[in-house]
């Protein structure tokens, strides 16, 4: 069954407080810290995480945040970790506005028209995420992420206050699919596995050990049914058609059909031994219908291993960690 936006944060993360920009804004804790000036001193003291509404990226590329009792600033300087060295561009302040952002409150200061104004680092926020939860994954790890943007290679997901890890393509389901976007959307809450943390703290992130196994997948199905899919590949020996982010199974090749395409497929066979659906096409049409909702088969939060070929099928596709 799919589980809720809380079970898709590791332990580690919520106990550090290092959630992804925008699990905290609406939190209790941070609506009473930013009600008033007293709650803002307090997190001053205390070296709370608090988030705010970017609503402004100055010429000066400074973002300003809404407090509620008073405006806040963070400099370029404390706005990304990196933003200094230019190993983040700027644009990643930039994003920003109009979305939530996460910081410590550093200090105040007076402004021109005598009223005080809260000083931000996002920075700091995003270099303890570095060094006390990212420095301690390991490959295998599965964590919770929100989805920001994709790109044709891979989808970039916030993995802690800002901080971006990168899931290539290829690693977001075993079926193929054309662009990230038919299988997430920006604001996504997911879960996703640690596959490296390089040298420089980058990480890499992979996702369809999440989705189930070969067989998993395959015993939602029986020959006989037919049953919708989604055309994902139109090669000359046949035509794959996804029933399941983690399945797909494979048609005889039709004249006048097209990647992108809903069909309703008749399942012909379901072969274990060589991991093949065999299906016919009945049908194929233009639709608008989104892809079926992401089911995780798993709430582990680490694994050293995973096979999705059945064990009786000679060919063995695994993930190691």
């Amino acid at each position: 069954m799919p589980e809720t936006k809380k079970d898709f944060i590791r332990a580690k993360q919520r106990e550090s407080g290092f959630l992804p920009e925008g699990m905290r804004i609406g939190t209790a804790v941070n609506k009473r810290a930013l009600a008033s000036v007293y709650g803002l001193h307090e997190a001053l003291a205390d070296g709370r995480i608090l988030e705010a509404r970017a609503t402004l990226c100055d010429a000066a590329h400074d973002l300003h945040v809404d407090l509620g009792c008073m405006k806040g600033i963070i400099p370029r300087s404390e706005g990304a970790l990196g933003i200094e060295t230019g190993t983040v561009r700027d644009i990643a302040l930039i994003s920003r506005v109009g979305k939530p952002v996460a910081f410590r409150v550093i200090g105040f200061e007076q402004t021109a028209d005598g009223g005080t104004r809260a000083i931000c680092s996002r920075k700091a926020v995003q270099a303890d995420c570095v060094r006390n939860f990212v420095r301690t994954l390991t490959p295998g790890d599965v964590i919770g992420a929100r989805v920001t943007h994709m790109e044709s290679f891979g989808v970039f997901a916030d993995i802690g206050v800002g901080l971006s890890a990168l899931m290539p393509i290829d690693s977001i389901s075993v079926s193929r699919i054309p662009h990230p976007n038919v299988r997430f959307s920006p604001g996504q809450d997911i879960r996703a596995v640690i596959r490296s943390v390089d040298e420089n703290d980058r990480v890499t992130l992979t996702h369809k050990e999440l989705l189930g196994t070969w067989e998993q997948n395959a015993e939602e199905f029986e020959a006989g049914q037919t049953v919708p899919g989604i055309v994902r590949s139109v090669e000359r020996y046949g035509i794959f058609v996804e029933l399941a982010p983690n399945l797909a199974g494979l048609a005889e090749y039709t004249q006048g059909i097209d990647p992108g395409q809903t069909a309703s497929v008749y399942i012909k066979s379901i072969l274990p031994e060589r991991m093949k659906i065999k299906l016919i096409i009945v049908d194929a049409f233009a639709d608008a219908q989104p892809s079926p909702s992401l089911r995780y088969f798993t709430d582990c939060t680490h694994m050293d291993r995973w096979v999705y070929s059945p064990d009786c099928c000679d060919k063995i596709v695994e993930s190691v960690f």
